[in-house]
């Protein structure tokens, strides 16, 4: 005997029997026509301003059936009807009334937004850039970038914050400023670094020192000459330090002084030697110094940018990244959780 076909179950109604026997139907899904009731209470007060669905449908730009549709459910999910759909035009229900008193409003409001957002903000300028960005940074990195974010955003107020290490990435945690420009060695988990230059490590000497002519430089022919260094609490320090106790090689610190103008200064003088990154080092410099790559030794820095992960950058911000890397904003990546210096 065959077996009777089972009927299908009804796409609207869901039945559980329980142990003690009884069906228990499930609620109705809640239905939104397009899932937006913005879109519901525009149709439904244009349709009672203009007093037709065509006329309703015109202003929207829509078809008159997606105005009815989005009455319908706005019907059904206040669970009353709101408008008499009469032969030539539609009337409000008492309940219908109340709504349209409390939605035309709303409406009208976010109808005229633009237009009361530009008569707001006018005579609002720009509200500036801030970066923080340590000296050497802003000495011989930035200074063409700045020129030419000036040319292009004359009316654009720009405050480059003079700090390092600590200080720059509590501006950055604290938001006050946009982004950092500046070098890492080690990434904290909320902040992204994207590195954008690579300089070398190089030793700088007085012209006609003995290591400047010296066929090949070991650190061992470093000890024996005083160092001039930046202060103790910055990178470059920190670096030097490292890599002389990891070959368990001595050195002396001479003089320690803050930038890289003095410091190349003084060892013209004749004052020590020094160990510095190439980021420092121009044209100029060759008449007065005698330089060397350390690279063998000593590794990379990179200088880059700085952000904190989810932090809205204006589009002023943008632009001057922009001005340091070309298509940085295209790499969605950068600006992704997880992203750190590769």
């Amino acid at each position: 005997m065959k077996d009777k076909p089972k009927k299908k179950a009804s796409p609207r109604r869901t039945s559980v029997r329980g142990a003690s026997s009884r069906t228990v139907e499930a609620a109705e899904p809640r239905f939104y026509y397009k899932g937006n009731r913005l879109k519901q209470l525009r149709a439904f007060c244009y349709t009672v301003k203009l007093g037709t669905l065509s006329r309703a449908a015109d202003a929207l730009f829509l078809s008159q059936p997606s105005v009815s549709l989005q009455l319908a459910a706005l019907e059904k999910e206040l669970g009353t009807e709101l408008v008499e759909r009469r032969r030539r035009r539609v009337a409000l229900t008492p309940r219908g009334q109340v709504l349209y008193d409390l939605a035309r409003p709303l409406v009208d409001g976010l109808e005229a937004l633009d237009e009361a957002f530009r008569a707001s903000t006018q005579g609002i300028g720009p509200a500036g850039l801030d970066i923080a960005c340590g000296n050497s940074t802003i000495q011989y990195l930035l200074p063409q970038m700045v020129a030419t974010f000036r040319e292009r955003h004359p009316d654009v107020p720009l405050n480059l914050h003079n700090v390092t290490g600590s200080d720059g990435l509590a501006l950055l945690r604290s938001d006050e400023v946009d982004f950092a420009v500046g070098s890492m060695l080690d990434v904290p988990n909320d902040l992204s670094y994207e590195p954008l230059h690579h300089f070398d490590p190089l030793l700088i000497t007085p012209l006609g020192h003995p290591l400047a002519s010296k066929p090949e430089i070991t650190l061992e022919d470093l000890s024996p000459h005083g160092l001039i260094l930046p202060p103790k609490r910055l990178t470059t320090y920190r670096l030097v330090d490292l890599v002389f106790h990891q070959r368990n090689v001595p050195y002396h610190v001479a003089i320690e002084v803050g930038g890289w103008e003095v410091i190349k200064q003084y060892v013209a003088m004749g004052l020590g030697i020094s160990i510095v990154t190439g980021i420092c080092i121009g044209p100029e410099d060759q008449g007065r110094l005698a330089v060397r790559n350390l690279r063998q030794y000593f590794p990379q820095r990179s200088y880059g940018v700085v952000v904190r992960k989810g932090k809205y950058l204006s589009a002023d911000a943008r632009a001057f990244i922009d001005l340091i890397r070309p298509g940085l904003f295209t790499r969605r990546d950068f600006f992704e959780p997880g992203h750190s210096e590769r």
